[in-house]
């Protein structure tokens, strides 16, 4: 309303003349005295704009400090990006299927023996006939020789079995094993599991392939006059890089077995189960939660108010000065009147 105002009396200069007019003819006609004509309209007018000029200032810094705080939500906005690109959250999610690729199990028998190996469905696992004697052996399974990957000098002998792959029937391997004697007080038989048989089985460096899956897998291990359940799930992680990498998770229990055998016997027999949990394969990967362009849209915002800030304070400068010039004009004009 004031730089209309001010508009208005640069745009009609004649009818600031004519009141200037009258000023002078209504001065020399009636004499005021020096207290009315000093103190009275002049203090009216400075109050009045003094208090613009207040209003004015304590504008121009309520805006500086809303430009302070722009400012300051535009570093916490890049520094919150910063630290959400070298903090990237861990996503997990589960795919479900009806087949899985057969497993690898390789076993680690040292003088032990396979007696048996089946394949059996829904969980049913019939009554052993002829315990600690050869049976059937309906799994496929591979013999193979290569050095141990930590000392490159001892020979390890590995057999490796395709393990279940329907997950709907719960397929299960079941293998027994049996060992004639040892010197040791406890015996066990050391196995790990790798992704696929089938991998392995088109390998053209078996030796070379075992010896990675016995770098990159962990290995376990399942007691004698015992019959172990292991239970698998698979976890298979995404790198940075973009490469895939897969492990086992396994859950194990052990049920004792009740040697049934007419004559007491010194060799021990060992019975493993394997079967797969569920029919979720879980996938794990690193996710980065900051988005860029919610930042971008963010910072834009942020820099549009500073502009129109700068943009409000700077014509708020103005104004004051063109007030600042008008009263002084004014001031000028009554001292001039007043001489």
């Amino acid at each position: 309303q004031l730089s209309e105002d001010v508009e208005r009396v640069s745009e009609n200069p004649t009818d600031e003349g004519e009141g200037e007019m009258e000023v002078h003819e209504d001065a020399s006609s009636v004499i005021l005295p020096d207290s009315e004509l000093g103190t009275t309209a002049p203090s009216l007018r400075f109050s009045k704009t003094c208090l613009k000029n207040v209003f004015s200032v304590v504008l121009l810094f309520i805006y500086l400090l809303l430009m302070s705080v722009a400012v300051f939500l535009v570093y916490q906005t890049i520094s919150d990006f910063r630290e959400k690109l070298k903090h990237p959250v861990m996503s997990v999610s589960y795919k479900e299927v009806s087949l899985y690729d057969a497993p690898g199990i390789a076993f680690y028998p040292g003088k032990a023996r396979l007696l048996s190996c089946k394949h059996h469905y829904y969980d049913h696992i019939p009554p052993l006939i002829n315990p600690g004697q050869p049976g059937d052996i309906e799994c496929t399974t591979q013999r193979i020789n290569y050095t141990d990957p930590f000392t490159n000098q001892t020979m390890k002998y590995a057999l490796v079995v395709q393990g279940p792959r329907d997950v709907k029937k719960k397929e299960l391997v079941f293998l027994q094993f049996h060992l004639n004697g040892t010197d040791q007080d406890f015996s066990a038989i050391d196995y790990l599991l790798f992704s696929s048989f089938q991998e392995f089985i088109n390998s053209p460096e078996k030796a070379e392939f075992m010896k990675d899956c016995e770098s990159s897998y962990s290995s376990w291990k399942f007691s004698g006059g015992f019959r172990t359940w292991v239970k698998m799930s698979l976890v298979k992680t995404k790198e940075e890089d973009g490469s895939e990498t897969v492990e086992f998770k396994q859950e194990t229990s052990v049920v004792n077995y009740i040697d049934q055998r007419t004559k007491p016997r010194s060799d021990q027999l060992f019975f493993v189960v394997f079967e797969w949990k569920d029919p979720f394969i879980q996938t794990v990967q690193d996710i980065i939660t900051a988005n860029p362009w919610n930042t971008i849209a963010l910072l834009c915002g942020i820099f549009l108010a500073l502009f129109k800030a700068a943009d409000f304070a700077k014509l708020s400068v103005k104004w004051m000065i063109k007030i600042r010039k008008r009263h002084l004009k004014r001031r000028s004009q009554v001292m001039n009147h007043i001489s």
